[in-house]
């Protein structure tokens, strides 16, 4: 049999990130949480915490909080039909439901749809945020329980749903457009204009470019890992780049942003992944998401 205080220790380690946060969270002394972790390390016979700053999960480590996190979503079930068990000593149960997002759906649709869902059941989300085209390796690697991800065939394992299309204009103020597209959006002008995408990762600029010019171009980039900071820059002539129409249309009726090339958007079909091992627990979530999703994006 596992031993459920030292995986809840685990588990509490990797969402806080530390010994002495877990400990706070878990009302023990950090000396309770390492000696769980030691022995729960001992009976496993691997590392399952990376001592980092902040503390980060092995392969194990993943798999086994991965376990946690669907013992929890059972027992919360469970709890549907005997209430009595959702009550602890410390108030009302709530399991942790881990998700992978792209920052520009948790920008614009996403967010009023998890917030009804939290309103409604005993549950704290852990919201993690990549590209859209990496989000299915944190479910892939036992991180997360869903994701929403540009990746249209599931993991093994998983189950997955089309959402819709999310729409991407090219867009940048007024003067950064008389700056450097003056005459026309073109190979050399991209070659020249700061362009602005979220990270490393960031690829949709780049495949914007692609289509339109039928080669791949080099672009200056600034990197700003936040959507609404992404509009922001724009508005400020920092650069282009590609935003959700959903993000920009108040800034595109009023002028202040212009789009680069009118009726040349990129449309990015989403996703919903789902642990098959969870997938019947996260019903209520998926139904939140996929009716949020209808709304919000073009059909799939």
């Amino acid at each position: 049999m596992l031993d459920y205080a030292a995986l809840a220790a685990l588990a509490a380690v990797l969402r806080e990130g530390s010994f002495e946060r877990a400990a706070r969270a878990l009302h023990v002394t950090p000396s309770a949480i390492s000696q769980r972790i030691r022995l729960l390390e001992e009976r496993v016979g691997c590392a399952l915490v990376i001592r980092d700053q902040p503390c980060r999960a092995t392969e194990t480590g993943r798999r086994l909080c991965q376990h946690v996190d669907q013992v929890q979503l059972l027992e919360q079930d469970l709890q549907g039909t005997l209430p009595a068990l959702a009550q602890t000593a410390l108030g009302v149960s709530r399991a942790s439901v881990p998700v992978a997002v792209n920052a520009d759906s948790l920008a614009t649709w996403l967010t009023p749809a998890i917030a009804a869902f939290a309103a409604g059941h005993p549950v704290l989300l852990q919201v993690a945020v990549d590209d859209q085209d990496h989000t299915a390796e944190w479910l892939r690697s036992g991180a997360v329980l869903a994701a929403v991800s540009a990746t249209a065939r599931p993991a093994s394992g998983c189950n997955s749903r089309p959402l819709g299309a999310m729409r991407y204009l090219a867009a940048a103020s007024p003067a950064f457009v008389q700056r450097y597209f003056a005459h026309g959006v073109g190979a050399a002008s991209l070659a020249l204009a700061p362009s602005l995408v979220f990270n490393a990762k960031d690829e949709l600029q780049a495949r914007w470019v692609r289509r339109l010019c039928h080669r791949h171009v080099e672009l200056p980039r600034h990197a700003l890992p936040s959507s609404h900071a992404f509009v922001t820059a724009a508005l400020a002539g920092m650069g282009w780049g590609l935003h959700p129409q959903a993000l920009i249309q108040p800034h595109l009726d009023n002028g202040s942003l212009v789009e680069l090339l009118p009726d040349t958007p990129l449309d990015i079909a989403l996703y919903w992944h789902t642990a098959r091992a969870a997938s019947g627990l996260l019903d209520g979530l998926s139904a939140a998401i996929v009716a949020a999703a209808r709304t919000a994006l073009l059909p799939p």
